[in-house]
């Protein structure tokens, strides 16, 4: 079961969402719109490798925008800080984005109830596209639980991204034993 707005608002009233900035305003029918951050990062090697650390350059985007390029992904970041502890949250695009062409996820649209910080998005366009820090890129959309949570993802033992940060994570497969 998807949350209303109304159920959204009474979740953040009551904390068990946060949302900062939280703004009004962005709250639709039944989902939360996100904004790409100002930082974005690409990897320093075009070859990755599962089982090492690759590198980033972390950038800001300048207040002119900057123009994504095909066959690079961009790692970029939501301005907006949040925590969920009473659902399941899930990152979609918004269509206007879409419809430009770019992809904000690659293939990690789910997040853990426990998760609590920015959103990395990982991006790819289709064709050149300016984008701009503080646009709208996405919404979030909270699915309720049935039955309680034994394993937060802040409280497991060892959560890959679980530090506070502003800017987008790297791939941290490195640390998985396979």
């Amino acid at each position: 079961m998807i949350l209303t707005d109304i159920a959204i608002r009474e979740s953040i009233e009551n904390g068990e969402i946060v949302i900062e900035p939280y703004r009004p305003d962005c709250l639709g029918t039944n989902s939360y719109d996100v904004h790409l951050g100002k930082h974005l990062a690409t990897y320093i090697d075009h070859e990755l490798d599962a089982k090492k650390h690759n590198q980033v350059r972390h950038f800001e985007i300048p207040e002119e925008g900057f123009l994504l390029q095909p066959g690079t992904l961009y790692l970029g970041v939501t301005e907006e800080y949040t925590e969920t502890h009473n659902a399941v949250p899930f990152l979609e695009g918004k269509s206007s984005v879409g419809r430009l062409g770019i992809d904000i996820h690659a293939t990690a649209g789910k997040g853990d109830v426990g998760f609590c910080n920015t959103w990395t998005l990982e991006i790819s366009c289709v064709q050149p596209v300016r984008v701009y820090a503080g646009m709208p890129v996405g919404q979030l959309i909270y699915f309720a639980l049935e039955g309680k949570v034994e394993n937060f993802y802040h409280s497991k033992k060892n959560p890959k991204y679980n530090e506070r940060t502003i800017r987008p994570v790297e791939s941290m497969m490195w640390k998985n034993k396979f």
